[in-house]
């Protein structure tokens, strides 16, 4: 398979300088702040004893989370509060602000609501889920008759 890209003759017919703008408006503002969600990026793992839970959220502090549960729905959310300094640096582009976001996850019957433990660490926020004493996998062998 051949791939071909086409530039329909913008780039040889016009002002390159005026392509070079529209391409970066285009691929830079638009799809990276329009397109793109503003929630963290999760990994969820499960061993025998709990589910852990981590959120990739760098910036922020302990005091900006917020964490929920309601029933078996586990609501994370995070909301900083951006202070208007006059700095004296101007920005040709600013692409890290992270105001507020919120994830939800449900969790399963198998976990223990009274054992949910949170910490922040480096850029990391941990969450433990621990799971009930009879949901834990337990081995056994099994007789032959």
């Amino acid at each position: 398979m051949t791939l071909v890209k086409f530039n329909n003759g913008l780039k040889s017919n016009s002002n390159p300088f005026f392509n070079d703008v529209f391409d970066s408006i285009l691929n830079d503002t638009f799809l990276s702040d329009k397109l793109v969600a503003r929630v963290p990026a999760v990994n969820i793992a499960e061993n025998d004893n709990e589910f852990h839970v981590e959120l990739a959220v760098p910036g922020l502090k302990k005091e900006d989370f917020k964490i929920n549960l309601d029933k078996n729905i586990l609501t994370i959310s995070a909301e900083k509060n951006s202070e208007n300094s006059t700095e004296t640096k101007k920005y040709s582009k600013r692409e890290y602000s992270y105001n507020s976001f919120v994830r939800s996850f449900t969790l399963p019957d198998s976990a223990d609501h009274s054992k949910i433990e949170a910490d922040y660490t480096n850029g990391i926020l941990k969450l433990t889920v621990a799971k009930r004493e009879e949901a834990k996998f337990q081995s056994r062998e099994i007789a032959v008759k």
